[in-house]
């Protein structure tokens, strides 16, 4: 588990080269980050959404990129609002205050 206290400090860097390193040396591995906030989104093979930094991730592992490396994305928008994508698919748009009412229900999704 790669943690750290700040963004844009490098962690998904670092983990991407750890995904190439570990594949190269033989070990099966795949990213994963159970919330993700960010509009830089991608489409998975089957057609779903998910951060495109694990996608990027699961490229340099050398595996596919399925939404369970990333269940949870929320796509800021304006006026404190993010669209809630789970599980590839999008789950409505949601105020920051209504989001946290939901967390306990989507930490299911994520573990």
């Amino acid at each position: 588990m790669v943690q750290g206290t700040g963004s844009s400090v490098g962690k998904s860097v670092f983990v991407t080269a750890l995904c190439r390193i570990f594949a190269q040396d033989g070990y099966r591995t795949a990213p994963f980050k159970s919330q993700n906030i960010s509009l830089n989104a991608g489409v998975t093979p089957d057609g779903r959404e998910m951060g495109r930094t694990q996608i990027v991730q699961a490229e340099a592992a050398g595996v596919a990129s399925i939404v369970e490396m990333n269940p949870i994305l929320l796509k800021p928008e304006a006026d404190h609002r993010s669209q809630l994508v789970v599980m590839g698919r999008p789950a409505g748009n949601l105020a920051s205050k209504a989001y946290a009412s939901r967390r306990t229900r989507l930490w299911g999704t994520s573990t």
